[in-house]
């Protein structure tokens, strides 16, 4: 329900945005937002490097777009597993299986094809499918066992820093420990 573009110039996200969701399930799930926009390539790739889990979003409408060939690049040479979230699946005149052969010509092979990538439809604007999504993530996390140690000295990463009024402030993805 979070309109991360609506603060932004142009309509698309500039910035890597880091967030954690209380989910109905009770569990809570950090996202690293990147911006999909084709100029934003190094933040895309250093989204990739600190993550667990790459939830790849390909739109319905538009299919596999040059960022997103980028995107699948970056979550390979990061090791990372992917779940694909193939969104507008609302919209009138979808294709969703044209996404999904379109995944495999470039290397991503999703369940229904015989490959071990969910795929998932949804929908960013009526909410369609994100439960199942949840559950996408939760499963496949609990499977690699991602748990993070509390205790002793913080390790993260710094995602985004800025200069305000007040002074420095940055977001930080704490991997284990506490700050």
């Amino acid at each position: 329900k979070e309109n991360v573009i609506a603060g932004e110039s142009g309509g698309i996200t500039q910035h890597i945005g880091a967030f954690s969701v209380s989910m109905p399930s009770g569990k809570s799930i950090t996202f690293l937002d990147t911006p999909g926009h084709e100029a934003f390539l190094s933040m895309r790739r250093r989204g990739a490097d600190v993550t667990d889990i790459v939830v790849l979003v390909v739109a319905a409408d538009d299919s596999v777009k040059p960022q997103t060939i980028e995107a699948i690049k970056h979550a390979k040479e990061a090791n990372v597993p992917m779940i694909v979230a193939i969104n507008k699946i609302d919209k009138e005149g979808v294709q969703p299986e044209r996404v999904k052969q379109d995944l495999a010509r470039h290397g991503v092979t999703v369940e229904d094809y015989g490959g071990d990538v969910q795929s998932i439809p949804v929908s960013g604007k009526t909410g369609q499918g994100m439960g199942e999504l949840e559950e996408a993530i939760v499963a496949l996390s609990e499977m690699l066992d991602h748990r993070a140690d509390r205790d002793g000295n913080a390790e993260g990463w710094i995602i985004e820093s800025s200069t305000k009024k007040a002074g420095r402030v940055a977001t930080v993805l704490v991997k284990r420990g506490t700050i």
